[in-house]
C-alpha cells in the first residue's frame, strides 16, 4: 500500500504539495483534493 501519495500539475509537471492544497472533500467514496498550482492551473485528485 501506498504510504505517500503525490500530484503532479498537468500543464507544467510540477509536483504538487500540501503547501498547494487548497480544498480537500470527503465523502463515503473517498477524499477529493483541489491543488492550485503557481502557473495558474487546477488539478483534482481522487483517493478511495
Amino acid at each position: 500500500m501506498l504510504n505517500e501519495l503525490t500530484s503532479t500539475c498537468e500543464h507544467c509537471d510540477r509536483e504538487l504539495d500540501d503547501e498547494h492544497c487548497m480544498l480537500v472533500y470527503e465523502t463515503d467514496a473517498g477524499q477529493r483534493r483541489a491543488y492550485e498550482c503557481d502557473c495558474g492551473a487546477v488539478t483534482i485528485t481522487v483517493h478511495r
